[in-house]
């Protein structure tokens, strides 16, 4: 389906904007609006982030204030636990994606462990498990793209601070899998994942923003190339809502929060050598 008037009314973006068009939310109620039902789940995959970081709120402070982006209310989240607890199965009718019930059954188990993963990125795991199922091509390649990114970081700061990078990787792909079996300076991905040399010059920067900021221009260099002939498609209007997600995540960074990232990945990765030794 072609998106003629829609992609036609939105305002020009560009990654060194520091203000962005319009809200998210905002957006999202917008693009809900205008899209066809089947594209309206992909436009509502792009936003399942935020619904990953209100159900770890949630499980953790059943009060706790949600991000208003995501497509799941703590009304959804009671419903699924409440009927967990009558049946521990998958719900497949439920608003709940299954990755999320997935993440809920595993670990309330009293015999899981996150062998070294942090609550974060097993969700994330999951997550992108999940994602890289869609039937939309572009979208597959975009998370696949991230979960590539995402682990090869993890394992180079874990090799530089003395942790098992064996165990922070996340996902089953295929470069997930060369990471967590070679024992190689590159992880055995030069020739085998393209952006291997950029992303490993990239976790060399020592300012943590900065480092934040290449990530993001190069997913964004990423987003440009791969929808470079897709003129009026769904995928225009993903690049479009991808990219303000990144313009507002820029507005709320500053130096301590990029130091709060920093700290946030070592206690991560501490967590992880303490799974480890159990």
């Amino acid at each position: 389906m072609n998106y003629y008037c829609l992609i036609a009314g939105l305002s020009d973006i560009h990654a060194e904007d520091t203000k962005s068009v319009s809200t998210l939310i905002s957006l999202k109620v917008d693009m809900l609006k205008e899209v066809s039902v089947s594209d309206a789940k992909l436009v509502k995959l792009l936003f399942s982030v935020f619904d990953n970081t209100n159900f770890l709120a949630y499980l953790k402070d059943k009060e706790a204030d949600f991000l208003p982006e995501g497509n799941l209310s703590d009304d959804d989240f009671a419903t699924m636990i409440a009927t967990f607890q009558e049946e521990p199965k998958l719900q497949k009718k439920s608003n709940v994606p299954q990755y999320l019930q997935k993440y809920y059954l595993t670990t309330t188990d009293e015999n899981f462990s996150f062998e070294g993963v942090n609550s974060e990125d097993y969700l994330a795991g999951l997550f992108y498990e999940a994602a890289m199922e869609t039937k939309n091509e572009f979208l597959r390649r975009w998370f696949e793209f991230n979960l590539n990114i995402s682990n090869l970081l993890t394992a180079i700061t874990c090799r530089k601070h003395g942790f098992n990078h064996k165990l922070m990787v996340v996902g089953q792909n295929e470069i997930a899998g060369l990471i967590r079996q070679s024992n190689a300076r590159d992880f055995g991905l030069s020739g085998e994942f393209d952006y291997y040399d950029v992303v490993a010059r990239i976790a060399e920067e020592p300012d943590l923003l900065e480092r934040e900021k290449k990530i993001d221009a190069l997913k964004w260099e990423w987003l440009e190339e791969n929808t470079f002939f897709k003129y009026f498609s769904i995928e225009k209007i993903l690049v479009y809502v991808l990219k303000v997600q990144m313009l507002e995540r820029w507005k709320i960074l500053s130096v301590d929060k990029g130091t709060q990232i920093f700290r946030k990945l070592l206690e991560g990765m501490k967590e992880g050598v303490k799974f480890e030794a159990v």
